[in-house]
């Protein structure tokens, strides 16, 4: 099936053949590298990891194998077991860990999981760190602890009551307004550890839940990416229970998006554009987001006085931008929210939060907040590669052929246009490019996708 190597971690597939799936050989080798990276890394001996897990049916097992791997490498070991993504980052950064690792496969169906990796800042590798893990992995060099040196193993479980309070005592949380909207809500989990996290902090909140796959047993009902085509079945429960919106969130919940009162969508893209909105309006400052994003965020940064940056795809590349701007809020257009104050990481949880907050203050319908912001549409579409086709040389051409326009080249090539824009990047695991536009209609942006699609062909 499949086993990709990334900076960021390990994902693949369950079962097969070892270095093609994600096999317990697999796991066992790339968590050993992980754990002598942390020890250089640290130039501590016993060093303490972090580990936590969504409730992918893979997830039990493999968590056992991973405790066996860290204390048979001497590691002190605090296991806070069924956790979202961004609660065993900030488990990380409060027991003063040295690493931390995460069994997820994000947004991918069940026969997938993962091994992401964080650093001692709960933060996920950047791209050397993550290569000297792969280098070390290939060279299967590590050590493992002799009889007197083995780790220790610790439980800390229900961490997300830890990590809710963190976001309840953060100041732009407007609890009493939240709990004086009575609001009414419907909650998608894709039975995993959303299910558990997501209706803690509403009821925290004062918020009426109703839960849809809530129950953390890892058999995702649908589709786990949270994209319109996949929420059919909370689209229409909103209308029907006549609830205020509803909330989705990926098997890790670092993904967030919602759905209004009438059962459309209020788009990934606009879940940090809206937040934004908020934190801006009290808090001055700048704004981070990866090339694939929406405008709308420059255009609201912009309205508030702050300055839009955009940065790499990939959430290292918006963390390091947003450190380097001091940026007060970021994160990318897939719903995923990154609040500075709380931690660098996305978090669906402190978006709920924030928007919940600020839903309550403007006292409207969230189709009313939607209609509120910048109007833009997104066409993703691809072009494969073929022999004749050489995308670096392709993407120069395209430079020089639109070299008037707002050029970025960080991130393959991006080309701002007046009211519209095409990102074009090569992928690192496809033969194709891929080509997502943005303008004021839907029919102008794939209109331009297509526009530069026929541009590639007639220039390979």
């Amino acid at each position: 099936m499949a086993l990709i190597k990334s900076i960021s971690g390990i994902r693949g597939t369950i079962g097969g053949k070892v270095g093609t799936n994600l096999t317990p050989l697999d796991l066992v080798k790339f968590t050993a590298a992980f754990a002598t990276w942390v020890k250089q890394n640290t130039s501590k001996e016993q060093v303490k990891i972090i580990i936590g897990r969504d409730a992918r049916i893979s997830g039990a097992i493999l968590k056992r194998l991973l405790i066996g791997t860290l204390q048979s490498m001497g590691a002190e070991i605090i296991d806070i077991d069924l956790a979202t993504t961004p609660t065993v980052e900030l488990a990380v950064i409060n027991e003063a860990a040295d690493g931390g690792i995460i069994l997820t496969a994000s947004h991918n169906p069940k026969q997938w999981n993962a091994l992401k990796l964080l650093n001692n800042l709960g933060e996920f590798l950047d791209e050397a760190e993550g290569l000297k893990v792969l280098e070390i992995a290939d060279n299967e060099d590590f050590i493992f602890s002799d009889i007197d040196n083995l780790g220790s193993l610790r439980g800390l479980l229900k961490y997300e009551d830890i990590h809710i309070q963190q976001i309840l005592d953060l100041e732009m949380v407007d609890l009493q307004a939240i709990r004086d909207a009575k609001f009414r809500v419907v909650v998608d989990a894709v039975n995993s550890v959303g299910g558990i996290a997501v209706p803690k902090l509403l009821y925290d909140l004062g918020v009426e839940t109703i839960k849809l796959h809530c129950e953390p047993n890892g058999h995702f009902p649908h589709n786990p990416e949270p994209l319109p085509e996949h929420l059919t079945e909370i689209s229409a429960l909103v209308v029907k229970e006549a609830a205020h919106l509803g909330i989705v969130v990926d098997p890790d919940v670092d993904r967030l998006a919602f759905v209004c009162e009438d059962g459309s969508m209020f788009g990934e893209e606009y879940t940090l554009v809206a937040v934004a909105d908020y934190i801006l309006a009290d808090t001055k400052g700048d704004t981070v987001s990866n090339l694939s994003s929406s405008r709308a965020l420059r255009d609201i940064t912009e309205k508030h006085g702050g300055k839009y940056i955009a940065s790499a795809v990939g959430e290292v590349n918006v963390v390091a931008a947003m450190k380097a701007a001091k940026a007060v809020i970021g994160g990318e257009g897939n719903g995923g929210i990154i609040y500075p104050k709380l931690h660098h990481g996305r978090d669906a949880l402190v978006g709920i939060a924030l928007f919940l907050s600020h839903l309550a203050q403007q006292k409207c319908s969230i189709r009313t907040l939607k209609d509120r912001l910048p109007v833009y549409f997104m066409s993703k579409k691809k072009i494969e590669l073929t022999p004749e086709i050489n995308p670096d040389d392709i993407l120069a051409q395209l430079v020089s052929r639109h070299k008037n326009a707002q050029i970025t080249t960080i991130d393959g090539l991006k080309i701002d246009f007046e009211t519209s824009w095409v990102h074009l990047r090569k992928s690192n695991t496809e033969a194709i490019i891929r080509i997502y536009t943005e303008a004021p209609s839907q029919t102008q942006a794939d209109n331009l996708a297509d526009d530069f699609i026929a541009q590639i062909r007639a220039l390979a």
